[in-house]
């Protein structure tokens, strides 16, 4: 990290061996498939909201990553607000996992939150080296996410309650290839650790 630019002028004040991405949670769900995913969302961002609230408490950074869906002229905030304003499938969703004005956020054009976005930048900044990663679609950008976050040596959580398919079944199976494969601590939201996590 250069001593001269060591907060990426002052946009990254903190630090943190531990950051939760939200993956595309600021979502419209109004898409092929996005009626299956309907039903599963809001409890699914309930538990997202509770562990982001004690990953807040902790001191532990949130980082939206979002896909831009097709909208490269837009902005993150744009993208909220067409979620809360639209009248579209998913704006209970992004209601409840609306971000705070201190939470950071990278768009995605691709499944992977590291392909073509700042993200690596970011997190190598904020000194972290444990992801906890939530939201959606956990046999889609959930798992495209942990294989590119493990290619770097990052530890990896993924909360199973924390992460919705289409189908229960396929979410069951990217999980156990999460697991299997990739080494991702499944714990439930509720039961993680962060202060070991901080630890580790």
């Amino acid at each position: 990290m250069p001593a001269n630019n060591h907060d990426l002028h002052g946009n990254v004040p903190e630090s943190c061996p531990v950051a939760l991405l939200l993956i595309d949670v600021i979502n419209d769900l109004e898409f092929d498939g996005g009626e299956l995913l309907a039903p599963q969302v809001l409890p699914m961002a309930q538990r997202i909201a509770g562990l982001k609230r004690r990953a807040k408490a902790a001191s532990i950074p949130a980082i939206y990553v979002n896909d831009n869906f097709g909208r490269w002229k837009s902005d993150f905030r744009k993208v909220v607000h067409h979620c809360l304003s639209d009248g579209v499938r998913g704006e209970e969703l992004a209601r409840m996992l609306a971000p705070d004005e201190d939470d950071y956020f990278v768009l995605k054009p691709k499944y992977s939150a590291f392909y073509a976005t700042t993200l690596d930048v970011l997190l190598s900044y904020l000194g972290t080296r444990t992801l906890i990663l939530t939201g959606l679609a956990g046999n889609i950008c959930i798992l495209f996410s942990a294989n590119d976050a493990y290619l770097r040596d990052f530890n990896l959580c993924v909360p199973a309650d924390c992460t919705v398919s289409n189908t229960v079944e396929e979410n069951l199976h990217a999980l156990e290839q999460i697991h299997k494969v990739l080494k991702a601590d499944l714990t439930s939201s509720t039961e993680l650790d962060l202060a070991a996590l901080e630890r580790r």
